[in-house]
């Protein structure tokens, strides 16, 4: 007890001490990055409730959410190119203050046509926020900083989000009980109070100070010591495809698992919501953890060779809840997947931003999401053929194990092409 005590002991002031040396606008971007999640985390739970209250079919749900992932998939690049020319801070603001805006209108519409537009813009206006959030924070942090920068960022917007879609569920409930408000009333004000908690996290964003320069004695220092980087567009480009590729594969692979993990517990287990519920809120709490472990590995093995062993390792814990009859095991596998699979992302956004030059890093972060976020849209109509074709054994354990094939293929992919030249630095 007493040596696991003083190994948390140490992890934990090793935290304290790396937050503590974040500069000002780190922490104020994390703070508004945290309000901004809580709102978001309302709509996501919420919105799709408010909807069918509202007695529309389910078909306008899934236009919902197809229009917001479509609008983001077509922003991204625009907004990553707009972010690198024109700096990040007012992209974000831009994006967040039109956010805000359009998430007030969906909270009072009740037409079919004005809530679809409405979503779309919702989607085009927070690619903004989305794209420039990475590239800003590694512009304020040293390279030292960035694997703890990046999963302390990552590990909060996720409980923030967890948070938030508690909130609204009791929020919406608490309201009907004690104010006798009809269904649709109290998710309205649910939603209005969800959008509220989203424009306070505008506040924290005005406070950011545009990028500072670093001293030239620095860059001096570092350029007789090193080469200097090569930032010509043809080298940022190979390094962006190479990237971009590795997660296309991971895109594809996610995209046929995670949007039917409730389904999968539905259909293969016939479990009630509220297992589903506590099950995925308690996979984001795990996840929140496992970024935040993800540094010691880091520390122990280098950045590449850490991820590249969060999404091995994860590959068997998937298998199991691909052919596992059992709930429990089949809820262990699921946690353990999703803690380690979602632990490597931090890693890969601090390996992302070092290798690319400073006025490619917009574009870099936008394409990356751009092709995950295809990776999604595509896999979808397959995962669902799959479970129709071959019923909910063997539709889940097909869409499971090529998931797991696809891991395979992007961890080797990314081992020989960053692999080998970061460790040689590392």
């Amino acid at each position: 007890m007493g040596e696991s005590g003083c190994i948390m002991g140490k992890w934990f002031a090793d935290w304290k001490k790396k937050v503590s040396a974040f500069n000002r606008n780190v922490k104020l971007f994390m703070l508004a990055n945290v309000l901004i999640s809580i709102g978001m985390g309302v709509f996501m739970v919420m919105y799709n409730l408010y909807i069918k209250e509202l007695g529309m079919p389910e078909t306008i749900n899934g236009k919902v959410i197809s229009m917001t992932a479509l609008a983001s998939a077509i922003m991204l690049i625009p907004a990553g190119f707009l972010s690198d020319r024109f700096g990040r801070k007012w992209m974000i603001i831009g994006g967040a203050v039109c956010g805000a805006m359009t998430l007030f209108y969906r909270s009072i519409t009740v037409l079919e046509t004005p809530i679809i537009y409405a979503a779309f813009l919702t989607g085009i206006f927070m690619a903004f926020v989305q794209v420039s959030g990475v590239p800003f924070l590694a512009e304020n942090t040293k390279p030292k900083e960035r694997v703890h920068m990046f999963s302390l960022h990552f590990a909060l917007m996720t409980v923030a989000n967890v948070i938030g879609s508690l909130f609204g569920g009791v929020l919406s409930d608490v309201l009907q009980v004690a104010l006798s408000l009809g269904a649709v009333e109290s998710i309205r004000w649910a939603l209005l109070i969800g959008a509220i908690t989203f424009t306070i996290g505008l506040i924290p964003l005005f406070k950011l100070q545009n990028k500072n320069p670093v001293p030239i004695v620095v860059k001096e220092v570092v350029d007789k010591q090193k080469p200097k980087i090569d930032d010509s567009l043809k080298r940022n480009l190979i390094l962006i495809f190479h990237f971009s590729f590795a997660s296309l594969l991971i895109g594809l692979g996610s995209g046929l698992v995670i949007p039917y993990l409730n389904l999968y517990f539905a259909n293969r287990f016939d479990t009630s919501n509220s297992f589903i519920g506590l099950i995925l809120s308690l996979g984001s709490g795990m996840t929140a953890v496992a970024m935040l472990i993800g540094p010691l590995l880091v520390k122990k093995v280098g950045k590449v060779k850490a991820l590249i062993l969060f999404q091995i390792v994860s590959i068997p814990f998937l298998i199991l809840t691909a052919y596992t009859t059992s709930l429990l095991l089949a809820s262990i596998g699921f946690l353990v997947r999703q803690a380690l699979m979602n632990a490597g992302n931090p890693i890969q956004s601090a390996v992302a931003m070092e290798i690319v030059s400073d006025k490619y890093k917009g574009l870099a972060n936008s394409i990356n999401q751009t092709v995950f976020q295809l990776g999604w849209a595509t896999m979808g109509p397959i995962a669902a053929g799959l479970v129709i074709s071959f019923g909910s054994y063997w539709g889940y354990a097909y869409a499971f194990s090529i998931t797991g094939v696809l891991y395979v293929i992007s961890s080797t992919y990314y081992y020989f092409i960053f692999g080998r030249r970061k460790l040689s630095e590392e």
